[in-house]
Parts: structure tokens; C-alpha cells; sequence
């Protein structure tokens, strides 16, 4: 299944301990129907020393949450549905582009 929101989108957490955070989309992981945010449901793991942590001990890490509590937030910082439809521009093959957009505001992405 294809996600409506990608990588670098700004997002607005709608459920759970986090709920009413907003952070920055870092991965997405449409196999797990997960998404990865910047400083949102951030866990506590421990780690062995290694050679890229000498020390070992706890590190705060960030982990994904599910694709349905997280919300686009539009133009004007507010929540909002994603919807695709086609553009008036076309590509090279002179088909119509499908672009995303904001249902509150009904304006691109």
C-alpha cells in the first residue's frame, strides 16, 4: 500500500502518549504501515558497548508510530486529510501529474 505522507512531511500526532506533538517525518515504512518522527515516541533502550558506542548504557531512541495516528499538518499549521488528484501541468509524456493536497484548505502540498 502507498502512504500519502512522505519523508520531510510535517506531522501532528493524533493518538497516544505523544498526542498533540508535531514533528518532522524521518522514514517511512509502508510494508509496517509506520512512520518515523523526529522527538515523538522516544523509548529508552540498552545497549552492550560497541565499537560505535564505546561506553554502552541507556540511549533515548526515537521509535516508528502507526501511519493512522499521525495527521499532515497543512499550510496553516492546522491537522489535515491528504487527498491525490491530477493537476492542470503535464510531464514529459503529456499525462496529467497527481499531486497531494491539504481537504481543509484544498490547497497543494
Amino acid at each position: 500500500m502507498k502512504l500519502k505522507i512522505k519523508k520531510n512531511d510535517t506531522v501532528v500526532v493524533i493518538a497516544g502518549n505523544d498526542k498533540g506533538k508535531t514533528g518532522r517525518v524521518l522514514e517511512v515504512i509502508p510494508d509496517k504501515m509506520r512512520i518515523l518522527v523526529e522527538g515523538i515516541n522516544i523509548r529508552v533502550k540498552a545497549t552492550r558497548p560497541n565499537p560505535n558506542n564505546q561506553q554502552g548504557g541507556l540511549v533515548h531512541k526515537e521509535m516508528p508510530v502507526h501511519y493512522s495516528n499521525v495527521m499532515l499538518m497543512d499550510a496553516d499549521k492546522n491537522p489535515s486529510r491528504v487527498g491525490i488528484r491530477l493537476s492542470n501541468k503535464l510531464d514529459s509524456k503529456g499525462k496529467a501529474i497527481k499531486v497531494r493536497y491539504t481537504k481543509s484548505n484544498d490547497k497543494e502540498i
